[in-house]
This record gives C-alpha cells, structure tokens and sequence, in this order.
C-alpha cells in the first residue's frame, strides 16, 4: 500500500489518464512456479490429456453472508436475478452508474444468502467499498491473494482441465463423477476429505475447479498427481496458465471505469497502488475513452434486466445502440517474425521471447486500425503453442468485426510514457485478421484445418 489514495494521486496531477500511464504498478503475476516442464508442453496438455492448475494465489476470496447478501449481489450485478440459486456459480458482472464495467469475477452461492466471490482487484475493492458504504446488513470476510496477504490462504483451489479430466476425477474419487452442468456445484471425496467441485470449462476443454480447507491442499494435490500420472496430468506453471484466456476469449484486465464524478468517493478510499496502470498505443486525454461496456466484452449473456441493479438504465440504453464486439486478432507470422527479430537484435532484451504472455502495464490497450482509422482497441496478446499463432484479445467497431477481416494492431508506446517504469517498448505496425472469440473452437474447426 503506498498510504496515498488514486483521488489524491489525481488532484495532484490533474489527469486519471497520467496518474495510469505513470503508475508504478506491473502487469499482474500468478504468484505460482512459472514452468514445471515447459509452457509449451504445459499449453499442450488441456489439449490433449489434463493440466493441473494452482488457483489458490492470484485472486481473493470475499465471504459475503447476512440477510441482505443476496439483494446487495442482485444490486451490483448485472446477472439475472433468477439464476441466484443455492449450488451453483455465475461470472458476475458489475458497471457503474453509466453502464460501463468495472470488473468481473466468479460468484459462488454456496448456501442461503451466502457467498464466495473470487475476483481480481478491480471487482473485489469495489464490492468492498459498496458493502462497507450501502448500509448493507452483510459480513464481509476477504481473504486477499498471495502477493499482498500474510500466510497461507484460506482455500486452496485447483483446475482440472482438458479432455482426460473425467477420467482422473473417476480415478482419485474411486466413483463415478459427479452428474452436473455447466457452472453447477457438488462435492467429492478425496483421501477420505471433503472437496468442492464445480463443473467448469477453459481454453475450449471440459473440466472441473476443486476447492477446500488449505489444510488438506497437499493431500489433495498429491492424489490428483498420482492418480492423474497415467492419464497424463501435467502441472501448469504462472507462463502458461497466463496465455489460457487468449484461447477461451476472457479479457482479464478491461480498464475499470471509476472515474465519474458520482465515484469520487470512492476514488478516496481506494489506495493508489490499487488503481492499476495504462500502457499501450491507443491515448486519450478523456478517460471515459478507455471505458468499456458489457457487449463490447462479449459478456452480455450476464446481463438481464429483469432486476434493479446498478448502472440498469444506462446499460438498457447501450443494449440498444451496441457499437463494438469482442474478437480475436491472429497478427501475421511475417509481421511477428519481423519483430522478434528487431528484439533480438538491439531493443528489449532477448528474455521476452520466452513468454508465452507480452504485457507491460495492467492494463494494456493498442490501438487497432483500418486504413489508418481506429476502429477498436487490442489489449493482451501471446502466443498458443497448440495453434501456432500470436493471438490479442480485442473488441472493434461492429463493421469491422467479420471473420477475416485484415486490420492492423499499432502495438507499444512511442514515446515511453511511464517515465523509466518499463523498458522502452518501440511502437510497430503488425497486420492481424479478425477471428471468432473464444477462438479455440474455431481453431479446430476452421484455422488449423485450413
């Protein structure tokens, strides 16, 4: 914590947009081993056998309980409120007041007005604040992530994903796996312990998320392993489980939009080293620029309006004038090629070629052209070792937004804003076509069969 709130930070400066370009903070890192093998091969397998990921680190867990918890999730949320029930989970979506999004997280109803949000930072200081401020008569229980939090977490948290994952459940449970659908939640017994499960999917491949007490975390981990061994589990590190959103079409880091007057409150109790950072080629002196909404996420299946919640008539009215979609961008081999190369000759140090991942700020936006005209914004972007190709994550201008459509990605910062925070990230043009998101289904059906 740097003691120093984002709106101090702003009245000193005089502009959000420089506080975010300046902002010391990085790219978000999952605080687990980066490789056990290698990317690559740990990319191959939710392919073709099983990857084991570690979740207990990189998000925090809200514990949300009381008479008044589920009316405050329908409040803050724009998901249907008929689809709050018991045993199940939902992507909860929250906007602000002008219907644009701040965050999105995983919403776990574990049992009558009870609760588990697991989110990155964005989604969960802003329940946070709404919960400590609303007058809500709810109790809150956050069990940060392990970057900042002291000890071991709560709940440990693993994903099998890939298409021997039933198999390994069926192995290590010794009964038949659990009968459940897409996003619903049951319990196994592993090693004689209770063990949560939800019915989940990643990168295009069936899987499932396990989750109990961090004291039986090692027992758990080491019957999946065992079990596991001769269906070809693989541990995932940090590098390639940071790349598995590009395939299954997840923006993870949107820039929140808190910056409206009504939200200076908050801006005050939220701490500076919170707020996050801007990188990228696309520049806007009006922060509302970097503001998205639902649709252009592609997250309006988790909006309903058969509820008040907050941003409700903001939001109705861009369901009716929707202007961008969410799609994957596939930048051209020569292009890339082009680049790695003036990398490896002068320029950032050779060490980025070995990430599967290329960010430099958290939230990162290159602006995305068509005949010099821009037409979206790019953020994230790496490679899928499975497809052999560098994909970005993008929304664009819905004319734009057809399969295989050419546009270019303006990729980097030219000038370097953030004042030495980052190496200096030379700006490129590189030629990209638009395709479906998520892509890995098309990927099989159309991409790599072509």
């Amino acid at each position: 914590m740097t003691g120093q709130s984002l709106q101090s930070a702003i009245d000193e400066l005089g502009s959000a947009v420089e506080v975010l370009r300046n902002a010391k903070s990085r790219p978000f890192t999952f605080p687990v081993t980066p490789e056990f093998t290698n990317w690559r091969s740990e990319q191959a397998a939710w392919r073709d056998s099983c990857a084991l990921l570690d979740q207990s680190h990189h998000m925090a867990d809200l514990f949300v309980s009381g008479p008044d918890a589920t009316r405050f999730f329908t409040w803050i949320g724009t998901n249907s409120a008929a689809a709050y029930r018991v045993g199940r989970a939902k992507q909860l979506v929250a906007v602000n007041h002008d219907g644009y999004v701040i965050g999105d997280g995983i919403l776990f109803h574990l049992g009558e007005n009870s609760f588990d949000l697991v989110a990155l930072p964005m989604l969960s200081d802003w329940v946070e604040y709404n919960i400590a401020s609303g007058g809500w008569d709810v109790s809150l229980d956050r069990d940060d992530h392990s970057l900042i939090r002291t000890g071991d977490p709560r709940l440990f948290r693993y994903e099998l994903q890939g298409p021997n994952a039933l198999a390994i459940i069926e192995k290590v449970t010794g009964a038949p796996a659990p009968e459940l659908k897409f996003f619903h939640m049951g319990e196994v017994e592993i090693e004689g312990r209770t063990v949560g499960v939800l019915r989940h999917g990643m990168a295009g491949q069936p899987g499932f998320e396990l989750w109990g007490p961090w004291a039986d975390a090692a027992a758990v981990h080491a019957k999946l392993l065992a079990g596991g061994a001769e269906f070809g589990i693989t541990q995932v590190g940090a590098k390639g489980y940071s790349s598995a959103n590009l395939g299954s079409g997840w923006v993870p880091s949107p820039p929140p939009a808190i910056f409206q007057p009504e939200l200076k409150a908050y801006r005050e109790w939220l701490d500076l080293s919170k707020a996050g950072s801007f990188g990228g080629s696309f520049y806007s002196a009006d922060i509302a620029d970097y503001y998205v909404t639902p649709y252009d996420l592609g997250l309006g299946r988790s909006v309903a309006f058969d509820h008040e919640f907050l941003g409700k008539e903001a939001l109705q009215r861009h369901a009716e004038n929707q202007r961008r979609a969410k799609v994957t961008l596939v930048w051209n081999n020569e292009d890339v090629t082009r680049v790695l190369g003036s990398i490896l000759g002068g320029g950032l140090p050779a060490k980025y070629i070995e990430l599967p991942k290329s960010r430099y700020a958290l939230f990162q936006t290159d602006r995305v052209l068509v005949d010099g005209r821009t037409v979206g914004v790019s953020f994230d972007v790496g490679y899928l070792a499975n497809e052999q190709a560098f994909l970005s994550l993008a929304t664009i201008d819905l004319d734009c937004a057809d399969t295989g459509t050419e546009v270019v990605v303006l990729w980097g910062e030219e000038p370097n804003s953030r004042k030495g925070q980052v190496e200096r990230h030379r700006q490129v043009e590189i030629r990209a076509t638009v395709a479906p998101a998520p892509f890995t289904e098309y990927a099989r059906g159309g991409y790599r069969a072509s």
